[in-house]
């Protein structure tokens, strides 16, 4: 679904068990980042956001002939929930879509939490970090957005030519420009949902987790519809690295694990919007209760 997720198959065994062991240390210091001036009453912030950023992500936008693109949310989250957090919430969502979901390889995680929940999230947030208090606000968070995709794109295409997946220089040309309206079309949506949350509740970013709850239930609600009827008005084309896949001859692994909830749909129901609707649903569901779970760990361990 990731517009930059990269499936197993793409990546040789030298580069996807570098990235494994690189991600390994990198989420356990973030992780202890995220301790830092955290509280209990951010967890639920988390939940929301990460249940909203999963669901938007099951919608996917046209990009180009046969490709299509979706929100990412790594510079959403981290302009609303700090860097460090929403790195940490961005892991559960990327490990969650790989290992219930079947989305994305098991073996390409590492590569998949370094280029979108890592460096992908910093990205998103210098910007924003940089410009943020200056009048050029909404351009910062807008760059933020577009700086997010380039860079995890930068870094996949990187690991799939490190991977020996041939890539002519038109190919990989093509390959760059999609990327790039996946960029601006992040940083758009990005900045429009900043700025619906401050119509909303204003000064949403800057006012402490708990006066944000009017706008928290707002988001949370907006989860559950994009993740029940949103897919209805997505495009089934293929992503840009699947795209990319399917154009280099690059294929797919066997399947590492299986799952009733693979490629988004309830297996043992019949009806088509059900089965995608549940699993939508499911997945708003487990998103909030695993960002939840890991904001109250993150609290627990910092009080201690």
């Amino acid at each position: 679904m990731e517009a930059v997720h990269i499936y197993d198959g793409f990546l040789s065994t030298p580069v996807w068990a570098a990235m494994d062991a690189a991600a390994a240390p990198a989420v356990g210091y973030i992780v202890r980042r995220a301790q830092r001036g955290f509280d209990d009453s951010r967890v639920p912030l988390l939940g929301v956001m990460g249940a909203f950023v999963f669901a938007a992500q099951m919608i996917n936008f046209p990009v180009g002939v046969g490709t299509s693109g979706h929100l990412v949310g790594g510079a959403l989250l981290a302009c609303t929930l700090g860097p460090a957090a929403a790195s940490v919430v961005m892991c559960a969502i990327i490990a969650i879509q790989a290992l219930v979901f079947q989305d994305g390889g098991i073996l390409a995680l590492g590569a998949n939490l370094v280029n979108m929940a890592l460096v992908g999230v910093l990205a998103g947030y210098l910007p924003f970090y940089l410009w943020g208090e200056t009048r050029w606000r909404n351009l910062a968070i807008f760059s933020g957005g577009a700086l997010s995709v380039m860079v995890s794109a930068m870094l996949a295409l990187a690991e799939l030519l490190f991977s020996g997946v041939p890539m002519p220089g038109s190919m990989l040309g093509v390959s760059l420009g999609l990327f790039a309206v996946s960029a601006l079309l992040e940083g758009a949506i990005t900045l429009a949902v900043v700025q619906a949350l401050e119509a909303i509740q204003p000064g949403f970013i800057r006012i402490p987790a708990a006066g944000r709850s009017f706008a928290r239930g707002a988001v949370g609600l907006a989860a559950v519809l994009l993740a029940a009827v949103g897919f209805l008005f997505a495009s089934a084309a293929p992503d840009g690295i699947e795209r990319l896949g399917l154009l280099t001859g690059a294929a797919h692994s066997r399947t590492v694990i299986r799952s009733p909830l693979a490629g988004y749909e309830l297996s043992f129901l019949q009806t088509p919007w059900v089965r995608k609707a549940g699993a939508g649903l499911a997945g708003v569901g487990l998103i909030y209760g695993a960002c939840l779970l890991i904001g109250r760990g993150v609290a627990r361990r910092r009080s201690a």
